[in-house]
């Protein structure tokens, strides 16, 4: 045997850094830059005198300053309606295409959350949809019309795919990712590819390529990621939905911080082949998956919906056959919820534990049954996962970023060095690690069926969306994505309170990781506006339910 043991953060030592090499593709980075600016079309762009002068600013309502109200009716239509509205022949393709061109772009002038804008693309799309109906009577498909935002590293033919890496910049892939495909069949419109940061291993979003984006509810904070760009143009209106990937908590920090919609299903329910990323270690040992941002539970359900009736699993193998179910909403009596207030590693910050009471509270006050959970293994968990994503010594990643010589970002370096860092681990290692994971899958589910709970409601990250470059610890997220649990980020409609929301400078950190994540959050004014989203963890499998309930939690909570 061996004495191996998982650890949070290793060394990784940095080589791939060559400036001479980099300034050779600065010309390419220009030029791309040049090519998203020119996307911003003058006939959908926000006026000028619309656009903030400084950061700190809420900019959540400034993108649909410039629309009629009709297109305005149209953005705040969800997406589970507006496929009725226009299937029906209430709505054209065209109008309701234009109306999210309009908030697409003023999202991205706003928050920088494109990579790639192509409006007039997505303008002969939906004129062609609208020929098609008006001459069959029919719509090609249950999305039909609907304006669904890309995270970027998703191929998409005839475009760069590049993934955040400055050295695929060139790189034009020649056909659709599967998940892309099937959603253009169902109907779906597409015009906007989102930002991503380097390694796609950050929740942050900065990258050698388009630089941050900022987040919308309070622009000097980070939007999280690696679905960056997706949280910021979901929340803005800019799209109807959009599509991120998640293997440490891409999906739902984006979707927490920003205060929209998120749903991280369960291993292998969601078609992804042909992504363009660095790979990483241990792809089996810990999953990635994708899946939808929105604004509401529904159109998470819709999502899915649409992708599972598409039967992925008859062209991707690695899909288990697995058709989405149709679930009634719990009754709130029968509701079972156990509320994670602590994970025993980063002490949640007041505006998070305020927004947990608070959920409790209603809870409770509703007649549902809440009791507290009591965290274990987390520490084990998340030591362990951060192993599995560095298990081949960083030998993708770094080769990746070798091929420009581009700068490594602060948390590139944090990512590079979780783990055992640049240690290889052998097999026998690995196989230590699938084994906890393993063990732990078996004491969570049974911890919840001794509680008697279907459900846990926990933070997502320790705080609110925090400042850009900055966030090491993601034990909130990724502990469900080694358990393989599924889990949808709601938010709770509160907001951070500096007269509420005081940092705790009394608190004792149990260790010096948690004294510096719990420090972030150094003056709630910085904070102020940041959404209070919560995340709800259902039983690996039963994702259908997770999003039903999170609709009624969610109703509850927000009265």
């Amino acid at each position: 045997m061996t004495d191996f043991q998982p650890t949070y953060f290793g060394k990784f030592v940095n080589t791939t850094e060559d400036p001479e090499l980099f300034a050779t593709y600065k010309p390419k980075i220009e030029a791309y830059k040049a090519r998203l600016a020119a996307g911003v079309l003058p006939e959908y762009a926000l006026p000028t005198d619309l656009l903030p002068q400084k950061l700190g600013v809420d900019a959540t309502l400034i993108a649909t300053k410039h629309l009629s109200d009709s297109e305005l009716k149209i953005v705040d239509t969800p997406a589970y309606i507006l496929v009725d509205e226009i299937a029906s022949g209430k709505l054209t393709s065209v109008e309701v295409f234009k109306a999210y061109a309009k908030t697409a772009t003023a999202a991205h002038q706003l928050t920088n959350c494109a990579m790639e804008l192509f409006v007039d693309e997505g303008l002969k799309r939906a004129e062609e949809l609208d020929a098609y109906y008006k001459k069959t009577g029919k719509t090609v498909g249950p999305l039909h019309g609907v304006p669904i935002s890309l995270k970027e590293h998703y191929n998409y033919k005839g475009r760069i795919t590049h993934g955040a890496t400055v050295g695929m910049i060139d790189n034009v892939t020649e056909g659709f990712c599967s998940l892309l495909e099937l959603l253009y069949n169902a109907g779906a419109v597409f015009y906007v590819r989102t930002t991503e940061p380097q390694s796609l291993m950050h929740l942050c979003s900065n990258n050698n390529i388009t630089g941050l984006c900022k987040n919308p509810a309070n622009t000097a904070l980070t939007t999280g990621g690696s679905s960056s760009g997706e949280g910021a143009i979901v929340t803005l209106k800019g799209s109807a939905m959009g599509v991120g990937s998640d293997i440490g908590g891409s999906i739902r920090a984006p979707a927490a911080f920003c205060g929209c919609w998120g749903l991280r299903p369960t291993q292998k329910r969601v078609t992804e082949l042909d992504l363009t990323t660095n790979t990483l270690g241990a792809p089996e040992a810990v999953v990635a998956v994708l899946g939808p941002l929105a604004r509401c539970a529904q159109d998470l359900d819709l999502f899915m919906k649409v992708q599972a009736d598409s039967k992925p699993w008859e062209n991707d193998p690695t899909i288990i056959p697995l058709p989405w179910r149709t679930v009634a909403a719990p009754a709130t009596k029968d509701l079972k919820v156990a509320i994670m207030y602590d994970d025993g590693v980063v002490k949640p910050t007041p505006p998070i534990l305020r927004g947990l009471k608070v959920a409790a509270e209603k809870l409770k006050a509703a007649g549902a049954t809440v009791v507290e959970w009591e965290s274990f293994g987390v520490e084990e968990l998340v030591a362990t996962v951060n192993c599995m994503y560095n298990s081949n010594g960083n030998t993708a990643q770094k080769k990746s970023f070798a091929k420009s010589g581009e700068p490594l970002q602060e948390l590139t370096k944090i990512a590079l060095s979780f783990g055992k860092g640049d240690e290889m681990l052998t097999a026998l290692e690995e196989h230590m690690l699938v084994y906890t994971r393993e063990t732990y899958r078996v004491k969570y589910h049974n911890k919840m069926k001794e509680l008697g709970i279907d459900f846990i409601l926990s933070p997502t990250y320790a705080s609110v969306a925090a400042k850009p470059e900055t966030i090491h610890y993601w034990g909130y997220t990724s502990l469900w994505n080694i358990l393989d649990f599924p889990n949808v980020i709601f938010p709770t409609g509160l907001r951070c309170d500096p007269s509420l929301d005081a940092p705790d400078k009394s608190y004792q950190p149990r260790s010096e990781l948690e004294k510096y994540e719990y420090e972030l959050y150094d003056d709630a004014e910085n904070f102020k506006g940041a959404p209070i989203s919560l995340q709800l963890t259902g039983k690996r499998w039963f994702d259908e339910e997770v999003v039903k309930a999170s609709e009624i939690i969610h109703k509850i909570i927000s009265q």
